[in-house]
């Protein structure tokens, strides 16, 4: 073969890899290639199995499918096996003269008082052997099998590029459906409305309402407080709905300039405004067979207003700038701690609109209304930061829990949580005590907990050093005054002082 003949020949190969993402297409087409160039009877092009270790035919030419499937080799047997052990190319001038060559395909015979030559080469990725291309080829000459020796190794070059891109893309592909099912399921645990801390009757009501809205497809809208769990409660409508593999798409009506919000929700097309330099979709199209949760709605301009009716009517919506109605099947939830009724009187708000996403109201009640869920939540919020940040913190001291209940929580579930973040972190004992919570809780209300003057002061904190004592020990008086650093007869004088009764710790 001419130089110029080969370099074609490289080409025509390259772009055969290049063209096809599909491994088995890809190489099947390098083999079709060289068989014409060289002449080739037959071309095996072998990879080892990365499970089993085993030698498998990835793709042959010139021998049935069905044989391809059965054999295999392992390494270092026959010349196959000698070949990707040592890494070294083996070239067998007359195939019917070498002991060694197993054929294990019996598809090669003398014909015509021929004689064939065998051309095998390793497949490297720097020192690392993946497989192997063999030739069968008419006897030649020496000068002949030199040639197509040089010419198989830089195919085999080119081949090994393409498998390791192949296997890589591959395995990324696994490595991302495998963390997207995980997510998914995270995603469904941590949003499932069980996962809603709340025992007090008002919540009861919320989580059986959320248990039969999510199986149907109708608009939900959420009332309550900023900070009562609007959005919580969003998502687990989503997640235990039919439509939990589809988008859920979450849009801050706030957060979004006037100007925007058209374009943010229903896409635009190239050149409808200054900065429009090429088509978007928008967050509706986007979530097609999902859910769209629309948050703080009551903040939405009277503009967008009109085309969301059309939306939750029609089911369709045009792009800014755009002609061609867009079908989309959305479910809408949306949320408000706005008096929606008082806007629409004041003509801030569509009635039309009110009344199409009022379909199903849940109304989330502001934490002051549920102050028997205030344990509850404390609690999970201490596990949660407990870990995050590595503390060995095991409750909260009753004080810190009576403050906690005397404050009016005008920040709600949201507050309360960054109020156990802060004492998690200012904490380093094993209970977080009420000077660990913010000065907020402790001047907000005057609580009959709160003592008045420095004795009592002093009382209530020794008090409280003996139950924790006490607690942490299960009612050993023993333990508990070692504890503390005190002796027996002394603790048992103070809580005898204190009206603290050590057996009921047990």
């Amino acid at each position: 073969m001419k130089f110029f003949e080969e370099i074609s020949l490289l080409y025509e190969i390259s772009e055969s890899l290049n063209q096809h993402m599909d491994m088995k297409k890809s190489l099947f087409k390098v083999l079709s290639v060289l068989s014409e160039s060289l002449n080739l009877v037959r071309g095996i092009i072998f990879l080892i199995s990365s499970e089993t270790g085993e030698i498998r035919i990835e793709m042959a030419h010139g021998i049935s499918k069905e044989t391809t499937c059965k054999i295999k080799y392992l390494p270092g047997e026959g010349i196959i096996g000698r070949v990707i052990q040592t890494g070294e190319s083996a070239v067998v001038p007359r195939i019917s003269k070498e002991p060694l060559f197993l054929d294990k395909t019996h598809s090669r015979q003398v014909m015509e008082g021929r004689d064939y030559s065998f051309i095998c080469v390793p497949i490297k990725k720097d020192n690392r052997v993946i497989g192997a291309i063999s030739a069968d080829q008419p006897f030649e000459g020496k000068k002949s099998l030199e040639k197509g020796e040089k010419l198989l190794s830089v195919v085999a070059t080119m081949v090994a590029h393409h498998v390791i891109n192949i296997e890589t893309i591959r395995v990324e592909k696994e490595q991302l459906k495998t963390e997207n099912i995980r997510l998914k399921s995270a995603l469904e645990n941590r949003y499932s409305f069980t996962n809603i801390i709340g025992n007090s009757n008002k919540m009861r009501e919320v989580l059986q309402m959320i248990a039969q809205v999510s199986s149907s497809s109708a608009t939900v809208l959420i009332r309550g407080e900023s900070g009562t769990g609007k959005e919580l409660v969003a998502n687990a409508i989503h997640y235990n709905s039919n439509r939990n593999k589809k988008p859920f798409i979450k849009i801050n009506c706030a957060a979004i300039p006037e100007n925007l919000i058209e374009s943010e929700l229903f896409g635009h097309e190239k050149g409808s405004f200054t900065g429009a330099s090429h088509q978007k979709k928008g967050k509706f199209e986007i979530a097609d067979k999902g859910t769209v949760f629309l948050d703080e709605i009551g903040n939405m301009a009277l503009s967008a207003q009109v085309k969301l009716l059309r939306v939750l009517q029609e089911k369709e919506f045009e792009r800014v700038g755009g002609y061609t109605p867009i079908k989309s099947d959305v479910r809408i939830i949306a949320a408000t701690n706005s008096n929606l009724e008082e806007m629409s009187r004041q003509g801030k708000f569509r009635d039309d609109l009110y009344f199409r996403l009022n379909v199903f109201p849940i109304y989330i009640p502001s934490l002051r209304m549920r102050k028997t869920d205030i344990i509850l939540l404390a609690d999970h919020f201490l596990e949660k930061y407990r870990k995050e940040h590595g503390k060995e913190i095991k409750r909260i001291t009753s004080p810190a829990i009576d403050m906690m209940m005397e404050y009016h929580w005008p920040g709600n579930v949201r507050e309360l949580e960054n109020c156990i973040e802060r004492a998690v972190i200012l904490c380093n004992e094993g209970a977080i005590h009420s000077y660990h919570l913010p000065a907020t809780l402790q001047t907000g209300t005057k609580s009959k907990t709160l003592p008045l003057s420095l004795e009592d002061a002093v009382a209530h904190l020794e008090k409280e050093i003996l139950m924790d004592a006490l607690k942490n020990t299960k009612g050993n008086i023993h333990k508990a005054s070692k504890l503390i650093g005190i002796t027996v007869r002394k603790f048992s004088y103070k809580a005898a002082k204190y009206s603290i009764n050590y057996k009921e710790y047990r």
